[in-house]
């Protein structure tokens, strides 16, 4: 543990930074949410038509666009880390 903390100190965050994060996850959570919702829709609509392969394509899209967005979150909670 020691030996981790000397390769890399943890550092305090300030109460601004603490706030920024907060909100930087309440941004990130909603715009994932919204795409959820939206794609479940589309789901549903291909689903009930029996366009099977265009709901697999759809799950596939909200995995992707869902990492991306969490990639975007973390780099931007890094930003306000450094």
């Amino acid at each position: 543990m020691e030996r981790l903390e000397k390769e890399a100190p943890t550092r305090e965050l300030t109460d601004e930074q603490r706030g920024e994060l907060a909100e930087l996850s309440k941004v990130y959570e909603a715009k994932i949410a919204d795409r959820v919702v939206f794609l479940n829709g589309e789901m549903e609509k291909a689903e009930a038509a029996g366009e099977f392969e265009q709901v697999e394509q759809l799950n596939k899209q909200l995995a992707s666009e869902r990492k991306v967005l969490e990639e975007e979150l973390e780099q931007k909670k890094n930003g306000i880390r450094a």
